[in-house]
């Protein structure tokens, strides 16, 4: 395990990098786990964890790709609204990637 250190406050991670309490996620805390993936964020990056974050506090769950698509499209436009996008701003997996940045649990995989 290994954590993030925001203004001298620890925030544990799992072992594949996302937050262990989601209740931690500030901006910031975003920030640092981006900073750790490579990633300079920029406001279309913010627009799709805030997509994110908004589905997952109205839902209790983070959205399906196809749900994220959909939000993408109403908020940032149609044509933004594809894998090929999100894979521009998120290049490691644009989900994944995301999820961790916006301190979201990483989904279960039922097989």
């Amino acid at each position: 395990m290994t954590n993030v250190t925001v203004h001298g406050q620890v925030y544990p991670l799992s072992m594949n990098g996302f937050l262990q309490n989601p209740r931690d996620w500030c901006p910031e805390v975003g920030l640092e786990i981006a900073r750790r993936e490579r990633l300079e964020m920029t406001e279309e990056h913010w627009a799709v964890i805030d997509i994110l974050r908004e589905y997952h506090l109205n839902n209790h769950v983070v959205p399906m790709i196809r749900d994220l698509l959909k939000k993408v499209g109403e908020r940032l436009g149609k044509e933004r609204a594809n894998i090929r996008y999100l894979y521009t701003l998120y290049p490691c997996g644009p989900f994944m990637q995301a999820l961790k940045i916006a301190g979201l649990p990483m989904p279960c995989r039922c097989d």
